[in-house]
This record gives C-alpha cells, structure tokens and sequence, in this order.
C-alpha cells in the first residue's frame, strides 16, 4: 500500500512516525519515572511514621500506659494519607487505635507482612507492620561483677500496623497521565504539523517539477520550475528548466527547418506544375502536329483501299494502314491521359452482358497473341455486370495488350468469377512477372520496365497508368499478385447485376452502313491536305460536300448553297473563329437551328476537352477512323 503513496504522504509519514515514537517514548519515560518517585516517597514517608510511632510507643507499652498509646495513634492518624493506626501487644492484642482498617488485624507478628499492599471496594490501601523493639539494656552482674545484655531484649514487645491511603497517589498519578497525555497530543500536532511543512518543502517543488514536465509534454515549452532551495531539489528544477530550454531551441530548430523544407516542397511543387503544364502543353502540341498529318494519310489510305488493286498494291496498302493504326494508338493513349487529366470523362453506366464483353475484347487481341505464338483463352460462365461498358472494355484491353506484349511464351487467360453479388475479372499470364518492388511503380505514367531503349512494339508505357485512373473513376478495385518468373495476375472487381428484361442496344432500326444517297455536307478546316482527303472520302460515300478553309468563307458559301444535313468542322480554323463558333453561327441560321455536327480535333489539352464537352458538340479525334466517322454520322442523322 505503501507503495502506492506520492511523494507527499511519504515524507509526511518519514517525519511523523519517528518524532511521534520519540514523543512517545520520552512521555512514558518521565510519567514512568515521576510514578514511581511518589510511589516511593509515600512508601519512605509511611515506613518514617511507623518507625517513629514504634520507637515512641516502646515506653508505653513497656509501662502498660494505654493512655499514652492512644494519644500517640490519634496523633499519627492525622497525617496525610494515614487511614488507620494499631498498637498491637505481644501477644496480638490490641494497645490502641485510630482510625478505620481495610482489613482485619488478624495474625501474630511473624504472620505479618511488613508491607502489604491491599485493596477493597473502598479503595487501595498500602499496610505497614513494625516490630516495636525494645531497648537494648545493659546490667552489671552481682555474681561476676561484669555487664550483661538483658536477655529480653531481642523479644520485641508488640507491632504497630499502619494503614496508608492510596488515594491521594492514585490522583496524583491519574494528573500525571493525563499531563502525559496531553503532552502526547501536543507532540503529535506538532509533529504531524511539522511532517506536513517537510513534506510541502519536499514535495512542493518536486511536484512544479512534474507539473512543468506534463506542460511541457503537452506543448508549453516556455513553462519553467521556480528555483528554490537547494540540494537535489534545486539540482532537479535546474535540470528541468534547462531540458525545457534545449527542448524550446529544438522546436525552433525544427519549426525553422520543416518551414525552410515546405518553402523548399512547396517550390519543387510549383515547379513540377510548371513541368507538368509544360509537358502537358508539349504532348498537346504534339499530338495535335503529329495527328494533323496522320488524319490525312488515314483518309487517304481508307479511300485507297476501296479502289481496285492488285495484291501486291493491297500488302502494302495493309501494312500501310497498320503502321497508321499502331502510330493512332499510341496517340490515343496520350489522349485518353489528357482526357483523364481534364475530368471530362463522365462513367455512363449500365448493365451488359459480361460473356459477350469479353468474348469481342479477346477475339480483338487474338491475331496479336498468335503472331507471338501464345495461347489466348477465355473462361466466362454467363453473367452480367454494371459499369460504363465502354471505359471497362478499355480497362480489360489495355491489361489484355499488356500481358501479351510482356509474355515471350506461354498462354494468356482472361477470367471471370462471381463473388457473391460481385464479379472478379482476371487476366493472367506467364510472362517474366514483376518485383514486388516495382508493383506500384508501373502504373505511373510512361514507366516501362526491361525497355530502356524504349522500343516501339512495347507502346509509350500509359497503359496501366490509364487502367489505374479508369478503375478509380468507375470505383472499382484493381489488385495485382506477381511473382519474377512466374507471371502475374491483375484483377478488377466490379458489381454483378440481373439480366435485363429487354436487352438494351436493340439494332434493329440501325442504318446500314453505305453510301449516304447525295448528302449535302459542309466541310471546313485551315489544313490543305486534310481538306482534300476529308472531302474525297465524303465524296466516295455519295456525300455532296461544300469545302472552305476557314468560318467566314463557309459563312459565305452557305447563303449560296441549298441547305445543308450534316456540319463537319476542325476545332481551328486559323482565323478568328474556331469550329465551335462555326457551329454556333451555323446553328444561328433560319431552319438550321438542329443541325447535327461534328467537330474533329487533334488537341488534347485538358482545358480544350472541357471546353468542347461543356458545348455539347460531338468530339472525334485525329486521325479520325473512316468507320468510326461514317458510324457517327449514321447515328446524328438517324437521331435526327
């Protein structure tokens, strides 16, 4: 228990318990000693009286004078504390007495005690006997002539018994314990008072000691210990206040230095902004340069392929549209991190069935996984899923292409299973695997491993980083286990859903694809060469197309031409309008206030795809698909 006191009751308890035994001690000691002092001095005043009384009563009783005795016990009975005074004969008999016994006088004077202490329901009484001697006498012998001591002399000629109150002494003695008493108690105030002014002085500072430590654990690293005293007490507030102030100059140390390194973050931070505005407007730009051409050729080539050709004009014109689909490719995936960059990208959900998702997205990555020589398979029991069919697709494309281009040999399976209401898609492959190390790594942006020299078959490494945004834009969750050499395995887990009652995506109004029968069409763009291949390729597909190089010049041309079906617009048109503007002017006309457009663009800085979605206007990309564009004016006019 003791072990649980503070510091305080400690102390308290050191300096109280010892100066109270002392107390203790030193009252009982002097109480002891005072007793038996009077104790001792009514017993040598009892034994004085009956000494005297015994002397003075051996004439008397030597003569037989009664009279005498009596006197001389009337006498000693008015003595302090004497209560009862006999003159006993020799033979027992009673001489003379005063007062009144506690007892009976029974017995001879061998039988008697000289001291007896008595005690009745009067009281305590203190009896003393002595021998009344005679005197010791000396007689001349008649017959020898010399002196003789009286043979009589040692038979005492009777006792005088004393009875001594001890009343008196009881009192006295009663007084005395309760001085020491008093005494005790006066010692113990003020020990405890005394004991308690220790443990203060102790205590005190040890507990600022502990209160500026607790303050300054909490924070207060300006509180500080009042010096006082000294020894270890002052030892001990010195230290504190001297850990208080080296820990005050470390805080200010520390606050200075992580001041200095957000100063520091926070111009590294603006400057990889800067960076990454810069490297933004730089991929813009050159998307938008390398697309311009590219959109050209795209058209051309789709056109060339629908004239008559031998088959050795047809491999080339196949390999040529190849190379512009793979060149397409890596710019689509610079324009899907822009548009990802933006926000414009809005999940569209809805229910579709997975088995046939994933049946089109394998048959599209077949003929790549054969001229690699690897095994494809897919494993679907019939389900179905709700996302935005289109962003999914992408998702499970892009790890598709991933795993074939990282897997020298081997098989690549996309698989699906339910768990519970949810349905987990994997695409696994037994390529070279990836080093725990580099999981988080590879889906950031342009990060390709084993390709430093950057090879063209192996893309610009966006793939993953745009699979990583996509799933956390549709709220999925992405999980990748791998293991160097043995492959890997990526997972997206989306939620289940119920067939629907009536399939959604009914095509049975669909419009065939074909020639548009004389389709008035007005085509604007500032760039020669995608001019000419937009309006031969329109050209081809029956359209009657009205060409113009910028807004005002097609302004001009339309109050000239019949009324048009279909607008078809590149966002910069090197004059002061943009398409956007064409089209809102266009739209301004009388009777074409509904007029479906199509706006074609090789920019993909974030702003500009904001822009355009905000304006509602249908988006193509460069290089724009021939059949991409032709499905796109299909739906417009069959909507229309």
């Amino acid at each position: 228990m003791i072990s649980d006191w503070g510091v305080r009751a400690r102390v308290t308890f050191v300096a109280f318990v010892p100066m109270l035994v002392v107390a203790a001690v030193l009252t009982a000691t002097h109480t002891g000693l005072r007793l038996s002092e009077l104790d001792e001095a009514l017993r040598a005043r009892a034994q004085a009286h009956a000494r005297q009384l015994a002397a003075a009563s051996e004439y008397a009783i030597f003569s037989g004078d009664r009279e005498t005795l009596g006197q001389l016990a009337d006498a000693l009975i008015l003595e302090d504390d004497v209560a009862a005074v006999a003159i006993l004969g020799a033979d027992g008999s009673t001489l003379a007495s005063a007062g009144r016994f506690a007892a009976t006088l029974a017995g001879t004077v061998p039988d008697l005690a000289r001291t007896q202490a008595l005690e009745t329901a009067q009281g305590r009484w203190l009896r003393i006997v002595e021998p009344i001697q005679p005197s010791h006498l000396l007689t001349e012998d008649v017959f020898s002539g010399g002196l003789v001591q009286d043979a009589l002399a040692h038979a005492p000629l009777g006792q005088l018994v004393l009875d001594i109150s001890l009343a008196r002494l009881e009192q006295r003695r009663g007084e005395l314990l309760r001085i020491a008493a008093g005494w005790m108690l006066i010692a113990a105030v003020g020990s405890l008072l005394l004991a308690r002014r220790m443990s203060r002085s102790v205590s005190g500072p040890i507990r600022d000691a502990a209160d500026a430590v607790l303050s300054i654990g909490q924070g207060n690293l300006q509180r500080r210990v009042r010096v006082a005293g000294g020894g270890s007490l002052r030892a001990l507030a010195e230290g504190v206040n001297e850990m208080a102030e080296r820990l005050e100059d470390a805080h200010a140390s520390m606050a200075r230095r992580i001041e200095e390194a957000t100063a520091e973050l926070r111009a590294r931070k603006d400057e990889a902004e800067r960076a990454n505005l810069a490297k933004s407007r730089f991929l813009a730009a050159a998307s938008h340069d390398l697309r311009q051409p590219l959109h050209a050729l795209g058209l051309f080539l789709s056109e060339l392929a629908q004239q008559p050709l031998d088959e050795r004009s047809r491999q080339l014109t196949g390999r040529l549209v190849a190379s512009t689909d793979a060149m397409e490719g890596l710019l689509d995936s610079l324009l899907d991190i822009s548009r990802l960059d933006a926000g414009v990208l809005t999940p569209e959900l809805a229910v579709f069935d997975m088995h046939a998702k994933l049946e089109h997205i394998v048959a599209a990555q077949n003929s790549a996984a054969a001229a690699r020589g690897l095994t494809l398979r897919l494993r679907c029991p019939p389900c179905w899923a709700h996302s935005d069919p289109l962003l999914f697709e992408r998702v499970v494309a892009n790890l598709l292409s991933n795993a074939i281009r990282y897997t020298p040999q081997g098989v690549v399976m996309v698989a699906c299973r339910r768990r519970g209401d949810r349905l987990r898609i994997e695409v696994r492959d037994s390529g070279l695997g990836i080093a725990p190390e580099d999981q988080q790594v590879i889906f950031q942006e342009f990060v390709q491993l084993g390709n430093a020299e950057r090879a063209r078959d192996k893309g610009l490494g966006l793939g993953l980083a745009i699979v990583r945004r996509l799933v956390d834009l549709l709220g999925h969750r992405l999980e990748l286990r791998s293991t160097p050499g043995r492959g890997s395995v990526f997972a997206v887990e989306l939620p289940g859903a119920a067939p629907p009652i009536a399939p959604a995506g009914d095509r049975g109004e669909a419009l065939a694809l074909g020639h548009f029968g004389d389709l008035q069409v007005l085509l604007a763009d500032d760039d020669d060469l995608a001019l000419s291949a937009m309006s031969s390729l329109l050209g081809a597909w029956g359209c009657d197309v009205l060409c113009a190089h910028g807004a005002d010049t097609l302004l001009a041309l339309l109050d000239r031409a019949p009324a048009p079906d279909l607008l078809i617009s590149d966002l910069r048109l090197g004059g002061e309008a943009d398409g956007l503007q064409l089209i809102e002017r266009v739209r301004a006309r009388p009777g074409l206030g509904a007029l479906p457009a199509v706006l074609i663009s090789g920019d993909i800085a974030p702003a500009t795809l904001a822009h355009v979605q905000a304006a509602g206007v249908q988006l193509l990309h460069k290089p724009v698909r021939p059949a991409r564009l032709r499905a796109l004016m299909h739906r417009l006019l069959a909507a229309q």
